[in-house]
């Protein structure tokens, strides 16, 4: 993405919509778009929907997915403030987005930004960035819940979240997870047990600690970081 800066540390996979900082052209636009608000399992779009904006988050998180056709549901990507949603030039959305919480967008109608990707050079740049990261984090996901144990995945998960704490100001060793266990399961590709079992050999091993369901203190980063590398066992 444009102008982003990522701290010095292997790169993890999982980072499915890093986060723009405020004040490039194409957050610009956004936030003099109007505003939605959704609560917590409202959904903004549907798959097959026709598409008539591209969002901005402002507050809160959402989970974009799809269902299979056997009634099971692929998560893959998690949108939180910062985030922009439904940037490609499809007509129509190929996944549903569901709010995590209370949240807050920008919409700005898909025309506007078709015009603004022409006419506006820095917008465009950070459109085709945008987009290019996207792409990057969907291969990641791929080589991840193909070819990662259960710990390594959630390892990732869990730095990937860490990082954007740091890039938005916050505290990179304190994790808000706006997502439920069941929720991280179909992002992994895991079932929510084996989910529960890692967080609970995490925490046993010294790597976290688990205040409660939602908030993830971590203790051993390095750690982490060799886990989610495939470094340690």
């Amino acid at each position: 993405m444009l102008s982003v800066t990522r701290p010095q540390m292997q790169r993890e996979p999982l980072d499915l919509a890093a986060s723009q900082p405020s004040g490039g052209a194409l957050d610009r636009r956004f936030r003099s778009a109007a505003a939605k608000t959704l609560e917590a399992r409202d959904h903004l779009f549907f798959e097959g929907d026709d598409k008539s904006h591209a969002y901005l988050v402002e507050k809160g998180s959402l989970c974009l997915y799809k269902t299979l056709p056997d009634g099971r549901r692929q998560i893959f990507g998690f949108a939180h403030a910062g985030d922009f949603i439904a940037l490609d030039c499809s007509d129509s959305h190929s996944h549903n987005a569901r709010a995590l919480n209370l949240t807050r967008l920008r919409c700005l109608p898909a025309h506007v930004l078709k015009e603004v990707g022409r006419s506006d050079p820095e917008a465009g740049l950070q459109l085709y960035t945008t987009l290019s990261e996207h792409l990057m984090a969907a291969r990641d996901l791929l080589s991840t819940v193909g070819q990662r144990s259960a710990a390594e995945r959630l390892a990732g998960l869990l730095l990937a979240l860490a990082r954007r704490s740091e890039r938005n100001g916050f505290d990179p060793w304190k994790i808000q997870l706006p997502m439920t266990r069941l929720d991280i399961a179909d992002f992994l590709s895991l079932t929510i047990e084996t989910v529960s079992r890692t967080f609970t050999k995490f925490r046993q091993d010294g790597l976290i600690d688990l205040t409660h369901s939602t908030l993830v203190t971590i203790r051993n980063r390095k750690a982490l970081e060799s886990l989610a590398a495939g470094e340690r066992d």
